[in-house]
């Protein structure tokens, strides 16, 4: 007779397949993403062969094709990363990895999805400021397509946690803490309560995840319909010839239009998905420790400044009392993959940080 799953493993089961179904809905949103993307360079190319036009609005699609730019440059040092960080790991037993996982599948298409989700401001430092062993595998796990989803465990916190707050999401950097065994306790009561915290962040995440879903769909249905206005635009355009003077009225008011559908588009190659942002990021602890309570251990808050951010990330809007704080504080501090991949020591590791936590979630939440 098999055992009865506990409410902790259900939620587990439930967030994972979630998380499942958001990233394979980042990689159908990078397939229309680099439709979009070819789309606007063709338009571009048009608009870079007339003459005479005016400079505002030469000055003014030009700033959309450097920002383009950008955002290319940024997809292609995510291809960039992830290789050789596939390449650095080769052979090395990287955790988190099944049997049969593709760890070197990532191509431009799912690229574009991974940039068009995190944004134009914010992918590059997602990627590029991961450090350490533990980060790095939390990068291919996370790149490879949902590897953690797929069931590998092993990816225990860190700058993993604050960097790739995205498809693998807080609710499996949790889960992986607890599931993996990781966690520890002494008694069944322990046991049930840490489960029940863990329970609650599953929940929380597959609500955060499902409207996710939700705004990826919406930005798809969108990206398709831009495209669909420019590759019109396109057609139209090609029969304008190429001198601005020359060109009827009407037709220089409508290259002005699509000047501004040029603009519109952009904004949906570089806008990030909001529902996969952070919920508590720099700007919060700023404001914490310059109009909160942080100002009271700000020296305690920057020497552990990642590792805040982190677990509040990991806790919000989770309620904590005071036995569940303690609870986690033990169980993190006998956590020895915890502690090295956030560079903290088990003696630095003060009980006095959760409550910073709770302080500093308590105080964005009325900021907000």
């Amino acid at each position: 007779m098999s055992k009865k799953r506990s409410n902790f493993h259900i939620a587990q089961e439930k967030a994972e397949s979630t998380i499942k179904k958001t990233n394979d809905k980042i990689k159908e949103l990078g397939k229309y993403t680099s439709n979009l993307y070819t789309a606007l360079n063709d338009i571009q190319e048009l608009f870079d062969r007339i003459r005479n036009v005016p400079s505002q609005k030469h000055l003014e699609y030009k700033k959309l094709k450097i920002v383009r730019m950008h955002w290319k440059q940024q997809v292609e040092k995510i291809e960039s990363d992830y290789k050789n960080a596939v390449a650095k790991n080769t052979g090395k037993g990287v955790t988190g990895f099944g049997a049969g996982v593709a760890v070197a599948a990532l191509g431009p298409t799912a690229a574009m999805g991974i940039a068009t989700t995190f944004g134009l401001a914010s992918t590059g430092t997602a990627i590029s400021a991961l450090s350490g062993v533990a980060a790095t595998n939390a990068a291919l796990a996370w790149l490879g397509g949902g590897a953690l989803a797929a069931g590998g465990g092993g990816i225990a916190a860190g700058n993993t946690f604050l960097a790739l707050a995205g498809p693998v999401g807080w609710a499996i950097a949790g889960i992986s803490l607890l599931g993996s065994g990781l966690l520890f306790w002494k008694t069944k009561s322990d046991q049930n309560r840490l489960e029940n915290i863990f329970t609650l962040i599953c929940k929380r995440d597959e609500k955060s995840y499902e409207l996710a879903i939700v705004e990826l769909n919406e930005r798809i249905s969108r990206i398709k319909d831009e495209s669909v206005k420019l590759n019109s635009a396109i057609e139209k355009i090609e029969s304008f010839g190429v001198d601005y003077n020359q060109m009827t009225e009407a037709q220089q008011y409508e290259l002005g239009a699509y000047v501004n559908l040029m603009s519109a588009s952009t904004q949906m190659l570089v806008n990030p998905i909001l529902g996969l942002q952070p919920k508590y990021n720099k700007e919060d602890f700023s404001k914490f420790i310059s109009e909160g309570n942080g100002k009271a251990n700000e020296v305690l808050c920057y020497t552990h400044k990642d590792l805040i951010i982190a677990l509040s990330n990991l806790l919000y809007k989770i309620k904590l009392d005071d036995k569940d704080k303690k609870l986690l504080w033990k169980s993190f501090k006998k956590n020895k993959k915890f502690l090295s991949s956030m560079n903290i020591s088990k003696k630095e590791f003060d009980e006095i940080i959760l409550d910073i936590v709770c302080e500093a979630l308590h105080f964005s939440s009325i900021k907000r």
